[in-house]
């Protein structure tokens, strides 16, 4: 598994941020094919009634999604993304993120995200993106 420290150009991002002090914190790393983190969504996540909120869950599906590509040396943009919410997560339930490739065709990427709970499997909220990788990225250029 590879770390990426975060370049200073993205310090400041909400979701994986180091130099956000309201952002969510979170750590991605490459495993093989699979961008991953883990994720506790607290009081401060809420929507209602002690569910996270949708936008926080969409937040870290886009995130797990870009940074399978930023991980890889490249910067992307989302360029287009369809969510799908599968159930309630209370606040306080760990989560694990998957982000995967489904396809590239030159700067286009196509991934998928999924929001796992840690302590059954459940697939929480799942999406499929369309990135645009920023031209004059490292493998963007081959």
């Amino acid at each position: 598994m590879r770390v990426n420290p975060l370049a200073s150009t993205a310090n400041r991002c909400f979701v994986c941020g180091n130099g956000n002090p309201i952002g969510l914190n979170v750590r991605f790393r490459l495993d093989g094919d699979v961008c991953r983190a883990e994720f506790t969504p607290g009081e401060a996540h809420v929507g209602y009634d002690g569910v996270t909120h949708g936008g926080i869950l969409f937040s870290l599906l886009d995130d797990v999604m870009a940074n399978y590509v930023f991980l890889r040396g490249e910067r992307c943009y989302t360029a287009k993304a369809e969510v799908r919410y599968r159930g309630p997560l209370p606040v306080g339930t760990r989560v694990r993120l998957e982000g995967r490739q489904i396809r590239r065709k030159g700067r286009l990427v196509v991934l998928e995200g999924r929001v796992l709970r840690a302590d059954n499997d459940e697939v929480v909220a799942e999406a499929t993106g369309s990135f645009m990788v920023e031209a004059g990225s490292r493998a963007s250029r081959r």
